[in-house]
């Protein structure tokens, strides 16, 4: 009860302080206070002439005084990290335009849904991260295009609506046979198509149509409570450990969404006091809780988050690969609230277990980082029962064998004891129905040891497609594009630089070079850094930023080369590449198909050179006859009269990259060494060392020879080999007359000089050349 009074008395402050502010601060007031009928004679009496009236509580709760000025301070702190983080976005916040007297609740909430649906629209850009496929995109943003062709193809209209922004007015051949009975007969789909003909929106459409639809069911099926098959596995833990500890996890994941959720705390207040407590103590102590790797998540998170499964799951051979599709389904579903999430190697795995703690419907994965956190039990990925679609793109690269272990793990526990009848399975590739001829050695030996299935049927067993799928196959028998031109060079192997750098300097555009070892890349790298190309080496062995890094700058340079093993060979959808040179001829017929369809994508044109020395002569002869390229390719037309300077150049740009090779491996061997002599308090012999410890006279002579040779190189550079690059006046440079015939470098592309050229009837090899000259 408390009591009102008029004035009080400097003797009755200690009643009023005592009755009057711990009432405030010591009870949680949840009615209101009632007034008290007293007889009027009891306010006469002494001590009570400035009382009022009595008021009473009758539903209260008693709390910590100390609990809720901390929790109040705590909110505060709150409420000025919203406001920075808001700031630092440049969002306005919502508290600034809500005026001071409250609205009706109803009233209150559509506002609400307004400022939402304002600040998705706003968001939009912001979670567009920088990317080569946002070239591709943003060219053909926000268009209205007449989206007819789409009418009887089932796509939900959120789709539609995406697909009209981007400008994709009609669908390619393998979209418009996939989508009908992907989405309308829910079948799974084996699909095979030409490279660039939007395979990825093949199956990215009916996943975001299979989830929306799971989104609007009414009842939503309880997955959870099936029970689970004892099958033993080779791979996976036992099955009891799997349901044993299924609900444990599952509670730990909703504990650490509600973690990251800084709402979470306000609805219920109070209900563990013990909890309460020893964070009041923490904080008289002074104690501080440090959080390695916070992360806070300012969105306001959908209702049903905790229980939300995942539904879609698209598996790729390579993170570049699977950082496209990502970008690719975003953007088709940015009129959506579906969430997707990364899953590769080579990025912060703690950063992955936080994204997948917001239980994204959609994961793009490589097979070896999304099976080590399922067997790290994360508890997005305990359960994949629920899974409705599963997607293997290049699946006949996946399936290799001696490839992708994980794959094979992940496949086993998804037919065996986390198989759910109703999934729908996608596999495409652009050479899954490519034949192979076996060897004559092969054919002459008994049948029953040879499998004479087809690769489909082999492919279906290892995905663990049981149904009969529909099959659409769009490739044609050379498996390449018709607008992709083809060309070869014989050559021996030490002359591939020589024709690589005059294809460089005299065809300049966005080159892919591509080459079948490591090592030949970093050789490559060095080599053309010093003759002032420019390249852009991408390979395994660097780390994941930096390959993702010298993608976007390919995409981003109108003049440029990069130099890249088979990791970029499949699936990415770089802009307007021009070229693509095999300066290694690859060793099977798939990998030339994908490595050639980096360029003509879309009904583009392009240009493939092969540079074929007679160790790759074996690989090349097999690529004609899987491919069924009778004819040889024709001879790309070099001008022979350039070869001098260019071979001039480079041999001198050999040597320099040999010498500075060689000094940093025994650099960074010596200092190995060194710092371990040291640390073991030992004295090291020279004989460890490489180059027999060379003196610092030798040392600098050298140093000063490849000063002497750099700068003969930077001057053979400054003097021009075509016509277009003389700087001089006069009619002679250096002391040399230019050739009348020069060509011009830049002035005509690779694919008309080709296409100009009389297109010879057979070519030659160099060994018939060789045997004509002796006969002469």
């Amino acid at each position: 009860r408390k009591m009102k009074t008029k004035k009080m008395k400097a003797k009755n402050k200690g009643m009023s302080t005592g009755l009057g502010k711990p009432a405030k601060r010591c009870i949680d007031m949840k009615g209101k206070w009632k007034t008290i009928d007293l007889d009027p004679s009891v306010f006469s009496e002494e001590g009570l002439e400035g009382l009022v009236c009595f008021e009473e509580l009758t539903d209260y709760r008693l709390i910590n005084s100390e609990q809720a000025a901390a929790k109040a301070a705590k909110e505060l702190k709150r409420e000025k990290k919203k406001k920075k983080k808001k700031k630092g976005k440049g969002q306005q916040t919502v508290k600034d335009t809500v005026p001071e007297e409250q609205p009706n609740p109803e009233s209150s909430s559509d506002l609400e849904k307004e400022k939402s649906g304002q600040n998705k629209v706003t968001k939009a850009p912001h979670k567009k991260a920088k990317n080569w496929t946002n070239a591709a995109l943003s060219g053909s943003e926000d268009k209205n295009v007449d989206m007819s062709a789409w009418k009887d193809l089932f796509v939900p209209p959120p789709v539609l609506r995406a697909l009209s922004s981007l400008g994709f007015g009609s669908p390619t051949p393998i979209q418009a046979l996939c989508l009908p009975p992907a989405i309308r007969d829910r079948m799974d789909i084996l699909g095979a198509a030409e490279t660039g003909s939007g395979k990825t929106l093949a199956f990215g459409i009916p996943i975001i149509h299979t989830i929306l639809e799971w989104k609007h069911s009414p009842e939503k099926p309880n997955d959870d409570a099936e029970p689970v098959t004892k099958v033993e596995s080779l791979y996976l833990p036992s099955v009891d450990e799997y349901t044993k500890s299924a609900e444990e996890d599952q509670e730990e994941g909703v504990e650490a969404s509600k973690e990251n959720d800084e709402d979470a705390e306000d609805q219920n207040q109070g209900d563990s006091d013990e909890d309460e407590h020893s964070d009041v103590e923490d904080e008289q102590l002074g104690c501080v809780r440090v959080i390695k790797n916070a992360d806070f998540d300012f969105d306001e998170k959908p209702a049903g988050a905790q229980s939300r499964p995942l539904l879609g799951l698209v598996l790729t051979p390579t993170r570049e690969l699977a950082v496209q599709v990502k970008h690719h389904i975003d953007a088709v579903a940015k009129f959506t609230d579906i969430k997707t999430a990364l899953v590769v190697g080579g990025m912060a795995q703690q950063k992955q277990r936080r994204v997948l703690k917001r239980r994204p419907e959609i994961i793009i994965a490589t097979p070896g980082r999304l099976w080590d956190l399922i067997k790290e039990r994360h508890p997005h990925l305990v359960n994949l029962r629920q899974l409705r679609c599963l997607v293997i793109d290049e699946a006949d690269r996946m399936v290799e064998r001696g490839h992708f272990a994980e794959l094979e793990n992940l496949l086993e526990m998804l037919n065996t004891t986390h198989f759910n009848p109703t999934r729908q399975t996608f596999v495409f590739s652009a050479t899954l129905t490519m034949v192979h001829s076996l060897p004559t050695r092969l054919l002459q030996k008994k049948k029953k040891n040879l499998d004479q299935r087809n690769k489909l049927e082999i492919l279906m067993e290892k995905v663990g497609i049981k149904s009969k799928p529909k099959v659409v196959d769009l490739t044609r028998k050379e498996a390449t594009v018709e607008t992709l031109i083809e060309t070869q060079i014989h050559c021996q192997k030490d002359e591939k630089d020589f024709y690589l750098y005059y294809f460089l300097l005299q065809y300049p555009g966005r080159t892919m070079v591509f080459a079948n070892s490591i090592d030949c890349i970093k050789r490559l790298n060095s080599l053309l850094v010093i003759l002032d190309c420019t390249p852009l080496p991408l390979h395994a062995n660097m780390h994941q930023k930096q390959r993702l890094k010298n993608l976007e700058r390919f995409a981003e340079r109108e003049n440029c080369v990069l130099l890249t093993t088979d990791v970029a060979a499949r699936g990415l959808d770089i802009p307007n590449v021009q070229h693509v040179i095999h300066y290694q001829v690859p060793r099977t017929s798939e990998t030339y198909v994908h490595r050639s369809g980096r360029t003509a994508r879309a009904t583009k044109e392009g240009l493939c050179m092969l540079l074929v020395s007679p160790d790759d002569m074996m690989n090349f002869k097999k690529i004609c006859k899987t491919l069924g390229k009778d004819e040889e390719l024709p001879t790309f037309p070099i001008e022979t009269k350039c070869m001098d300077a260019i071979m001039e150049r480079v041999n001198l740009a050999r040597r320099i990259e040999k010498v500075e090779y060689y000094n940093s491996k025994e650099k960074h061997h010596n200092s190995w060494l060194k710092q371990a002599a040291e640390a073991l308090e030992v004295d090291l012999d020279d004989d460890l060392l490489l180059g027999n410890a060379k003196d610092e006279d030798a040392d600098r002579e050298q140093q000063r020879m490849v000063k002497g040779m750099k700068k003969e190189l930077k001057r053979l550079i400054s003097l021009p080999i075509f016509k277009n690059v003389m700087k001089t006046k006069y009619p002679t440079q250096m002391g040399k007359l230019p050739l009348p015939q020069m060509p011009l470098a830049g002035m005509e592309s690779a694919l008309t000089r080709v296409s100009t050229q009389k297109k010879p009837k057979t070519s030659i090899h160099p060994r018939q050349k060789k045997q004509k000259q002796k006969a002469k």
